[in-house]
């Protein structure tokens, strides 16, 4: 299943996509990407989305708690 996390900074979501690649190495490095939404002219504000994808149930605390700690939330895709 695909999971979207959220942050509000590039930064941060670009360092949680490194740690998640080096923890569960056979993901590779998850994609960041830059939410849009329909009719939206001003991106300033969109948040930053971390694409992960095969996590298995039992790594989603984990996951959580690493996107806690920079204030962000997790969304199933």
């Amino acid at each position: 299943m695909t999971q979207l996390l959220v942050f509000g900074e590039r930064d941060d979501a670009e360092e949680v996509a490194e740690k998640l690649g080096e923890w569960f190495p056979g993901l590779g490095v998850p994609r960041v990407v830059r939410e849009t939404l329909a009719g939206e002219d001003d991106a300033e504000d969109a948040q930053w989305l971390v694409v992960v994808e095969g996590l298995d149930e039992g790594a989603l605390g984990r996951v959580d708690e690493l996107v806690e700690r920079y204030d962000g939330w997790r969304e199933a895709g």
